[in-house]
């Protein structure tokens, strides 16, 4: 009943469309604005840097909050494999949420920032990998500023690293944690189907680099 709840309650906190809600109390529609997008980049294009670092954190911690109560209700499972799948099923259902919000008839975001809420929360394994692939994705934009094309070069570097560490550490081995493996393998497979639309601006040279602002 507990993971129910949780599973749940992890899909509903992350479907609140919190840069939507945050365009609306500015009296503007997100959706009409920029790419359409209800993210950070976009409210960054409508509204300005301050509020698009607040969208970004609570996005994030849209991933991050189940992941903490879930590391404490499944606590006791001493059967590592068995774990690591529910507490990912839990985090995956705040990314579901946030991509299909049933708040907004299922038309959400890419998923970026709460799938590093969710990273953050598996300690230690994710969260350090978190860490790293978040300080690569901030280089990138600060080197390109293209928020899509980082949060893709981030993505692709995640499982590598989680890979990387998992051979260096002889604490960390493959037969336990290859749900996390697994489920790394596939962020940049979904990082890059939500970008479709990125990549072939990025191709065409008609990506928004980041600061610039809607005019609409």
């Amino acid at each position: 009943m507990e993971i129910c709840i949780l599973i749940i309650g992890s899909y509903l906190l992350g479907s609140v469309p919190f840069g939507l809600l945050i365009a609306r109390l500015h009296g503007k529609d997100l959706r009409s604005i920029g790419s359409g997008n209800i993210g950070a980049t976009n409210v960054s294009r409508a509204l300005g840097k301050k509020w698009a670092y607040i969208c970004f954190c609570l996005d994030v911690l849209k991933g991050l909050i189940p992941m903490l109560i879930a590391g404490l209700v499944l606590k006791q499972i001493e059967n590592l494999p068995v774990k690591f799948i529910i507490w990912l099923v839990v985090g995956t259902m705040a990314v579901v949420g946030h991509i299909f919000p049933v708040y907004i008839r299922f038309k959400g975001g890419k998923g970026v920032a709460t799938s590093l809420g969710i990273g953050l929360g598996v300690w230690p394994y994710y969260t350090v990998v978190g860490i790293i692939t978040f300080a690569i994705w901030i280089i990138c934009v600060l080197t390109w500023r293209y928020i899509s094309l980082a949060s893709m070069i981030a993505g692709i570097c995640f499982p590598i690293l989680l890979i990387s560490l998992t051979l260096a550490r002889q604490s960390w081995k493959f037969v336990e944690l290859w749900p996390l493996m697994v489920v790394s393998l596939l962020i940049p497979l979904l990082l890059i189907i939500r970008h479709k639309d990125n990549i072939k601006r990025l191709i065409a040279g008609t990506e928004d680099k980041i600061g610039s602002r809607a005019t609409t």
